[in-house]
């Protein structure tokens, strides 16, 4: 559904790591999270390897194509870290050492006696005109170059980069939400749940089934309702309930 007056956002995930599903991604539903309050739906996810032509080719498709890209992963000092490489190449540029990085990052490794090697050097480097943005818990920052972030891919440290950069986005509506919890099918509700969507354009209803086995929901499906006006949302919210009391079914209804 379209909800007016918010803006786009895409997530490009690198590593061959994640591809091989030797390392389970954790950041992709933090950044939908934490940006969908600010008013920023992230509108399409892409897992690519190392390589560069294809992070080059992921980058130039999804930066034409949404207001924000985020990246995560591989800006760390390893032969096969070659994102900022890679994001300098899709905006034509060189990729070059950020002198107060570098002196951030050698300053606090001779404090702990340990040398600043050529490869950890890497860690310093950044496409030419990109802006440095620090966070507080993080000598090393992400940057960004046009509507483009970089970040690393470590949870902690993807989180901490992505606190700094929030407070550099523009933002739009902030997307609300409710659920309402039922014990249904989908198939019972199904007609009813597409009556009520057409009726109310701008509001995104999801249903989700559980787990019959899980012990974290005592109910069969949970629908999600997100939109900008709270009113709406609660009508929409409202109406699935009684659609689904109609069949019987208890409900309970979720800020």
């Amino acid at each position: 559904m379209i909800m007016q007056n918010t803006l786009t956002a895409a997530v490009l995930l690198i590593g061959n790591e994640l591809l091989s599903g030797s390392i389970e991604d954790r950041n992709l539903a933090h950044i939908a999270k934490t940006l969908e309050p600010k008013g920023i739906r992230v509108r399409e996810t892409r897992i690519v390897p190392d390589i560069a032509d294809e992070i080059v080719a992921a980058v130039n498709a999804l930066r034409m194509r949404y207001d924000y890209v985020f990246t995560t992963g591989g800006i760390g000092p390893t032969h096969d870290d070659i994102t900022s490489d890679s994001i300098a190449a899709a905006f034509g540029v060189n990729n070059v050492v950020q002198p107060d990085v570098f002196d951030i990052i050698d300053k606090y490794l001779h404090a702990k006696g340990v040398e600043f090697t050529p490869a950890a050097q890497r860690m310093a480097h950044a496409p030419e005109g990109a802006q440095m943005i620090y966070a507080d818990q993080s000598i090393i920052p992400g940057y960004r170059i046009e509507n483009v972030f970089v970040m690393a891919g470590v949870p902690r440290i993807m989180r901490i980069m992505l606190e700094g950069i929030v407070r550099h986005l523009n933002t739009g509506v902030e997307i609300l939400n409710q659920q309402v919890h039922a014990n249904v099918t989908e198939g019972e509700i199904a007609a009813r749940l597409s009556a009520i969507q057409a009726t109310h354009p701008e509001i995104d209803i999801g249903s989700y089934p559980q787990d019959p086995d899980s012990t974290l929901s005592q109910f069969r499906v949970i629908f999600i309702v997100k939109g900008t006006a709270r009113d709406e949302i609660a009508q929409t919210c409202q109406e699935i309930a009684e659609a689904c009391k109609a069949l019987g079914s208890g409900v309970e209804i979720v800020d």
